[in-house]
């Protein structure tokens, strides 16, 4: 497969020279690439946001929606259509802030969908206020005392609340962000995978050398099986551990547990619902 099949040429780009989405996106291609996934294969979905436009600046299919609902949208794009390979793409606040709810409960349902946060600790598209992953005492146009709530965890409550496959990368690294990127869209289950990355822009704090300096990759003895071992490793930091957290296999998706692809393999999508089923149904309800 051509490594250029998903660069859209002619797009007028957004982001600020430096943005570690520019690596994201790197990474996220390559990947696809690797995995032999064509673009007709994949579905992109995203809210609003820097980290939400990726889909725009790469070729293939796309739903740009509400912000913080990419992840319920997802959803949603897997029970229509099992064989597409789907991706929920967003940042920090629209993940864990507007979306934080469709989080918690997304990772109950256990769709097969991979969740990818570009997580830099701020607001970038709305110039620089505080994220629910700010630091304490981080001060912004609008929190000019400092942030004084504790920062959202979200690698800990994807663990407590059973995520089947919970990672975390820094986007100065493209080629271990593309490895953990194959192993989360491999995974038959939700997948998140919470990305460092810089804001060059609005943080000028948590910097590209303070992420390199901040983090570490794990040991290779981590066993990413062991949810008690998994959660202490996400109650670290600083510095914070790179890589595969936790997984665990063999838990039914959302999508395979609904009624509708008990007796039918076939995509809603292609399923025909004429007229009298529909009337037939209404008049069952009398």
């Amino acid at each position: 497969m051509d490594n250029r099949i998903y660069d859209l040429e002619g797009i007028d780009n957004q982001w600020c020279p430096g943005c570690g989405d520019f690596q994201i996106m790197e990474a996220l291609k390559k990947a696809l690439v690797e995995l032999e996934l064509p673009p007709n294969r994949v579905v992109l979905l995203s809210g609003i946001g820097q980290a939400a436009k990726m889909p725009h600046f790469m070729r293939g299919n796309f739903f740009n929606g509400l912000h913080g609902r990419s992840i319920s949208n997802a959803t949603g794009m897997k029970v229509a259509n099992r064989d597409m390979t789907v991706l929920a793409i967003g940042g920090d606040g629209d993940m864990y802030g507007e979306g934080g709810n469709h989080f918690i409960h997304t990772i109950r349902r256990n769709p097969d969908i991979t969740n990818l946060v570009h997580n830099n600790m701020v607001y970038g598209l709305t110039k620089g206020q505080a994220s629910p992953t700010s630091p304490v005492g981080f001060k912004t146009p609008v929190q000019v005392d400092g942030v004084f709530s504790e920062p959202f965890n979200p690698i800990a409550v994807a663990v407590a609340q059973g995520a089947s496959f919970v990672a975390r990368t820094f986007s100065g690294n493209v080629e271990f962000t593309k490895e953990i990127m194959k192993k989360a869209i491999l995974h038959k289950g939700y997948s998140l995978v919470d990305i460092f990355q810089p804001c060059v822009s609005f943080n000028r704090i948590n910097t590209f050398a303070w992420y390199k300096e901040n983090s570490y990759i794990l040991p290779e003895d981590h066993d990413p099986k062991d949810r008690k071992a998994a959660l202490e490793r996400a109650l670290e930091g600083p510095p914070y551990p790179l890589g595969v957290i936790f997984e665990t296999t063999g838990r039914k998706t959302f999508e395979d547990s609904l009624a509708c692809y008990a007796k039918d393999d076939r995509p809603l999508f292609r399923r025909d619902y004429g007229p009298e089923r529909i009337g037939s149904y209404l008049a069952s309800l009398r």
